[in-house]
């Protein structure tokens, strides 16, 4: 039997992208629901090909009542000759900025460490910098990638979302509250939402001064502005950008590198009116994308896709 997972290639105004369906989509005339799939910081594409895979095998299985059809969008890190690929054969997938192909200096993704081979004094902007990167890129790629995938408007892209692990969860946050990309779901596993608890308490880890220049007082005034606990996340008014949302929050209690209690005030204190919030802190898992975390994002997806 053939594999039912297909990954189209297409060059997106010189950015590979990879669009991963299902089979049973081909001829279908439903709506299309996609969704954006980011890596984590260090990472490469490897790591969210298969939970790609198990998102759409477990929306497709037989007797699924789906409304819409879904399509999985990333950026492509290898390139092939051919656009549709066995799975088995495929490694590559959501490539951030300064990552897997996009890499231009590995020094850039480490942190502050007491050991000067592997300390990075600017941690703070250059991650933040890759965060909101990427969002640029989602901005880019939601108003052009239609006319590749449709070039006929054979179907219709009549919703977005975006799901991200760690590094890619910070992003999928961010993505929520720039109000021009239209956003309305989103997963971020073991991601945090608020940057200046994040990387306070990072900084205070690794003995390093909370201030200029490990952190530039420009970029405090950005993530003061504009990072997503900066909004009025509580308000049950329309100045709260989550109002609405769909969106599925996935922790580790034991995470060291992204610990819960940088999330905890803002997550529980998130209000999104007529939208969903559900929130999963796995007990014992720690900085990781766990099976019970890929299976919590693919039945939350189906709900996104019946609804």
């Amino acid at each position: 039997m053939s594999d039912p997972i297909i990954i189209d290639t297409f060059i997106v105004g010189g950015i590979p992208v990879d669009v991963h369906s299902h089979r049973d989509a081909v001829d279908s005339t439903l709506p299309v629901h996609a969704l954006f799939l980011l890596h984590g910081r260090t990472d490469s594409t490897k790591s969210v090909v298969p939970i790609a895979r198990s998102i759409l095998e477990f929306n497709y299985e037989p007797g699924t009542a789906r409304k819409k059809d879904l399509i999985i969008i990333a950026y492509a890190s290898i390139l092939r000759s051919t656009c549709r690929l066995l799975a088995s054969l495929t490694r590559r997938d959501q490539d951030h900025r300064n990552h897997g192909k996009r890499l231009v200096d590995p020094q850039r993704n480490q942190a502050w460490h007491k050991d000067p081979a592997k300390n990075n004094p600017q941690h703070a902007v250059d991650m933040y910098t890759i965060q909101t990167g990427t969002v640029h890129d989602l901005t880019f790629l939601i108003d052009h990638i239609p006319a590749y995938l449709y070039p006929h408007v054979e179907r219709n892209i009549v919703e977005w979302g975006v799901a991200g692990i760690s590094l890619g969860g910070h992003s999928a946050w961010i993505a929520l509250v720039r109000g021009t990309l239209g956003f309305n779901f989103a997963i971020p596993i073991i991601g945090c939402p608020d940057y200046t608890k994040l990387i306070s308490q990072r900084a205070q880890d690794a003995g390093v001064l909370f201030e200029a220049p490990h952190y530039p007082l420009h970029l405090k005034t950005y993530v003061d502005a504009y990072d997503p606990a900066s909004f009025p996340f509580r308000e049950n008014g329309v100045t709260n950008p989550f109002l609405g949302k769909r969106v599925l929050v996935l922790s580790g209690a034991k995470d060291k590198l992204v610990p819960w209690t940088a999330s905890q005030a803002f997550v529980e204190g998130l209000e999104v009116g007529n939208g969903v919030k559900k929130v999963v802190l796995e007990e014992d898992a720690g900085h990781e994308c766990t099976p019970t975390m890929i299976q919590e994002a693919a039945l939350f997806v189906s709900n996104w896709l019946t609804k």
